[in-house]
């Protein structure tokens, strides 16, 4: 039902398209919208339920897809960045954190360049407003070459330069943060900051 499929879409974009940034601008044209015409002929779903949680599971795993597409898709990008946040004492907090990591232009450049700057990753976790300890942050980084550690408890640990650069030399990175403030996560995807973006949107013309 129409009651039901806006429903389905508000939980959904909160956790998809909600999540994304390119470069933290927004616009008055982003419309995000789900139609249903019921040519499938199955039963209409007309309240919550076992249906309904599988219609917005469904729901959220295309949404969640297509919103890492659109971020990875951004100007001049050539990085997909997931921000994947645990231990928080709230999901409001693990996503304030991960849109803040997401959002950084220091940590995307940093990305860009192929550096695991935890430092850039501390920063945007503490301007983002999100009430945390940063005595026991942990940070790392993840690609499908593998994972590299950089921060225990608030502070930087030895790690291989070489090992992070292929970590990072790959197209789609993980930031992984570690609040050890509770047990809620979130997640966040945008992408690197690139010399592109510049030359693309300096270019560009009204």
């Amino acid at each position: 039902s129409s009651e039901m499929i806006k429903s389905a879409l508000l939980e959904t974009v909160q956790v998809s398209f909600n999540r994304i940034s390119v470069d933290g601008d927004t616009s008055t044209n982003d419309t995000c919208c789900v139609l249903a015409n019921g040519l499938a002929g199955n039963p209409v779903i007309t309240e919550k339920g076992p249906d309904y949680d599988a219609f917005v599971e469904a729901l959220r795993a295309l949404c969640v897809e297509l919103a890492k597409k659109m971020a990875s898709d951004g100007e001049g990008a050539t990085h997909l960045i997931t921000c994947t946040v645990t231990g928080a004492g709230s999901e409001q907090s693990a996503e304030t954190v991960a849109k803040s990591v997401i959002g950084s232009a220091l940590t995307k450049a940093a990305i860009f360049g192929a550096d695991a700057n935890w430092g850039r990753v501390l920063c945007a976790i503490g301007y983002s407003g999100a009430a945390v300890d940063v005595n026991k942050i942990d940070v790392s980084f993840r690609s499908a070459k593998g994972q590299v550690d950089v921060c225990q408890n608030g502070a930087g640990i030895p790690f291989s330069e070489e090992e992070a650069s292929l970590v990072l030399g790959e197209g789609e990175i993980e930031i992984l943060i570690h609040l050890h403030m509770g047990q809620e996560s979130a997640q966040a995807y945008g992408c690197d900051l690139t010399y592109d973006y510049v030359k693309i949107n300096g270019d560009y013309r009204t």
